[in-house]
């Protein structure tokens, strides 16, 4: 991981990784750092999810909180789902206090979607007015209805996206309120379809978007365990673009999780070469070990190209 933070690193240019992990449902600090410790000095960030799937896990906050003190930038995802305005406003506070400065915003999962669907859903705030609170915190130093806060916010403030095979005529709306809500960049649904993806950032880019200079667009992919996983993914993950020829590899492949981390690395190289793509975000459902590989690979070979 650089030692500059993410919002450096994405400003000077460098084609940037992030990674993902959901805290454990432990009450111990080490089981974290586990699963969050081999993507140290390999990804730029790591996401610390907030309640994935409508769970309950270790407070993302508190998570950030060890992996920072542990030499890992974080960006703590924070979810509407479950907290009022108010509760809202003191974690964000709260993450200024602990100094971080990743923060991305998020509408989370129905409960009815988890372990406990009789859990009471929130959504006091949509994910873009929360943009908007982070904004006038870290802007103006006061709480939307005006009452000061103490202090300094520095936040580098993250929304998600999900890239589309385009109809003529479409316009990213939800994406551009996001933008002028606050959002300075994006990490995206899995999408390992380079030509939905270069069709998709022209659109952007035609809608005035200026990728890679105000707003940073981060691309989800994933080294994929198996032929039986990615289609798990595409069928069941709203959103996902992986092409069957991805599918017809995997099947074929005598050994699918080396065969999915190749493709992964090809995708990465392939992102990076796109104008607009600021980076990929990766994420491995049942496969977090395979990313840390994968991130390794990939700073290898762009450190040969670069030699070349």
């Amino acid at each position: 991981m650089s030692t500059r933070s993410l919002k450096a690193a994405l400003a000077a240019g460098t084609f940037s990784i992030t990674a993902e992990v959901t805290p454990p449902l432990s009450c111990d600090p080490a089981d974290l750092l586990a699963k969050a410790a081999p993507l140290a000095n390999l990804a730029d960030a790591v996401n610390v999810t907030d309640g994935a799937g409508a769970r309950a896990h270790m407070d993302a906050l508190v998570a950030a909180t060890v992996m920072m003190q542990n030499g890992i930038e974080p960006i703590l995802q924070i979810t509407c789902r479950d907290r009022n305005r108010i509760a809202l406003q003191s974690l964000l506070i709260g993450a200024a206090a602990a100094g971080i400065r990743n923060v991305m915003m998020l509408t989370g999962d129905d409960p009815k979607a988890g372990d406990q669907p009789d859990a009471k859903p929130v959504f006091d705030l949509d994910s873009s007015a929360l943009m908007r609170t982070a904004v006038t915190i870290r802007d103006n130093g006061e709480l939307p209805h005006g009452r000061k806060v103490a202090g300094k916010a520095d936040y580098f403030i993250g929304c998600a996206d999900m890239p589309i095979d385009l109809k003529p005529g479409w316009v990213p709306e939800a994406l551009m309120r996001k933008i002028a809500s606050g959002a300075q960049f994006a990490q995206t649904q899995f999408c390992m379809d380079m030509d939905v993806l270069r069709r998709y950032v022209a659109r952007l880019r035609e809608s005035g978007i200026a990728l890679g200079v105000d707003f940073h667009l981060l691309v989800g992919i994933a080294p994929l365990a198996s032929a039986k996983s990615a289609r798990w993914i595409r069928d069941k993950l709203f959103g996902s673009i992986i092409p069957d020829s991805i599918v017809q590899r995997l099947e074929l492949a005598t050994d699918p999780r080396q065969e999915g981390q190749a493709i992964c690395l090809e995708t990465l190289r392939q992102l990076a070469e796109i104008p607009g793509i600021s980076g990929a975000h990766i994420m491995a459902p049942l496969n977090d070990a395979a990313i840390p590989e994968v991130i390794r690979a990939f700073r290898g070979s762009a450190g040969r190209l670069a030699k070349s």
